[in-house]
């Protein structure tokens, strides 16, 4: 039946999220038990886009990366995939009248990250964040307000600009690792070999700006959404507040955490706030 393979298809997903963070898992399980399965199915599709691209570095990763598009496509034609994470994606990708261009956005900066080492001008971080982050967070608001074009356009700025703050986040924490293992520079006008207090603060105030820009539509969002988005939220920007404590040399040379003793905490105080009315 084919029933069986679907949800065998959604199990693959759930296991690649809880796999690879469980900090997105855990904000995950805060949602609505209706949505859930989807932000699952989409984690799961562009988390094995950025394996391929991230990871694969003893086989052809454009080879894998060109199959794993081709793939994508007829799955998203033919409304099935024995790729399973395809599979569920797709799932996703009709339910909830995702667009196509976030998708082939998404894409487009993958594949970037072939062969694109360095983001020298401001346009084209810009245009890698939109389709590495700024996407993913409108695919998810897709499902949130459950495909509703009226309630997708209000809130479709403010999820961008989460998107985008959880990405660069990453960025300043994974620093180390992007620079010395994939020889990737994202920020552009900082040489990481010299990043100083001074470059590290005006990136740090930009991601501020980001989260303040993307906490006006979590407060905005559905219930079913609202409570897991705030813990995602929350999380991250405990992150950026440990990052901003931390020396510059020390981020250049370690991967700053933010322990499980304190996500759970951040998740308790967050499930009080939310309780309270007060986001």
């Amino acid at each position: 039946m084919k029933s069986i393979f679907d949800n065998v298809s959604y199990d693959c997903s759930k296991i690649v999220t809880q796999s690879y963070s469980t900090s997105f898992a855990l904000a995950t399980k805060m949602l609505a038990p209706s949505i859930r399965k989807d932000i699952y199915n989409i984690y799961g599709f562009v988390r094995f886009a950025d394996e391929i691209v991230d990871s694969f570095h003893d086989y052809n990763k454009e080879e894998l990366f060109n199959a794993f598009e081709q793939e994508l496509n007829n799955s998203l034609a033919n409304k099935i995939s024995l790729n399973p994470i395809l599979n569920s994606f797709q799932h996703t990708y009709h339910q909830y009248s995702i667009p196509r261009h976030l998708v082939d956005a998404f894409m487009k900066s993958m594949r970037m990250d072939l062969n694109k080492q360095v983001y020298a001008t401001q346009k084209e971080f810009e245009e890698y964040i939109y389709g590495s982050a700024d996407v993913v967070g409108l695919m998810c608001l897709r499902v949130f307000v459950n495909g509703n074009d009226e309630h997708y356009e209000s809130l479709k700025l403010s999820a961008m600009a989460l998107g985008s703050a959880f990405q660069k986040v990453n960025f300043l924490r994974d620093l180390k690792a992007d620079y010395e293992y994939l020889n990737r520079s994202y920020f552009p006008n900082t040489d990481l070999l010299q990043l100083d207090e001074a470059s590290k603060n005006r990136i740090v105030e930009e991601i501020k700006a980001d989260f303040a820009r993307g906490y006006v539509g979590i407060v905005n969002l559905p219930n079913e959404a609202k409570f897991g988005v705030y813990t995602a939220y929350k999380y991250y920007y405990q992150l950026l507040r440990k990052l901003q404590k931390t020396p510059s040399t020390e981020i250049k040379n370690a991967r700053i955490r933010v322990p499980n003793y304190q996500k759970f905490g951040l998740l308790a105080t967050s499930y009080v706030n939310y309780k309270l009315n007060l986001v």
